[in-house]
């Protein structure tokens, strides 16, 4: 059994492309956590990248793909029959549903209004912004998050400052506490 927590990335998250390829990369080895989404949460993200951030669909198709290679644990299914005893926002209740039927601990959204802690509460499970999670993880190991920042700014052929200047535009909290680490 693995010690890393399971935390659900909601659709919102997933289809920002420069933090989903943050989180997604401190989930690979060494992974400080565990991803799950469900079928539902991933075609929300597709759609998003298609329809209003104007990705083709042979890119959607070719994220998910990868994403079923190299994450092919994170789908959750089963959750249905749970959406209906969820008591958040009724558009969101099949992320509740698939983190409680995955055994996830933690919802990453930027929707914190649709995941009420007195919805979440009963069924063990916290929602958190992508920034305070990244702060908790970056916190917990910074030399993994570090070296995996400066990983995904070489893959992207940008410097670490042009990289952490993209994901101050979503995650300023972060970013600042990157930048106080000394580790840069």
């Amino acid at each position: 059994m693995n010690a890393e927590p399971l935390v659900v990335l909601d659709a919102c998250v997933l289809a920002n492309f420069s933090l989903c390829d943050t989180l997604l990369r401190l989930a690979e080895p060494p992974q400080l956590y565990e991803p799950r989404w469900s079928e539902e949460i991933m075609a929300e993200t597709l759609r998003t990248l298609e329809s209003k951030l104007g990705w083709p669909a042979a890119l959607t198709s070719h994220l998910r793909s990868e994403l079923l290679s190299h994450f092919g644990d994170a789908w959750v299914t089963g959750y249905e029959p749970l959406v209906s005893q969820m008591a958040n926002e009724q558009k969101d209740r099949h992320v509740l549903a698939a983190a409680v039927s995955g055994g996830a601990s933690m919802i990453v959204t930027f929707n914190l209004r649709h995941f009420r802690k007195e919805h979440l509460e009963p069924w063990g499970v916290v929602a958190l912004h992508p920034e305070s999670f990244l702060i908790g993880l970056l916190g917990q190991d910074p030399a993994i998050v570090m070296a995996k920042l400066r990983q995904q700014a070489a893959d992207r052929s940008r410097s670490l400052a042009d990289l952490l200047q993209i994901l101050h535009q979503t995650v300023p909290g972060f970013i600042e506490r990157v930048s106080s680490t000394g580790l840069r």
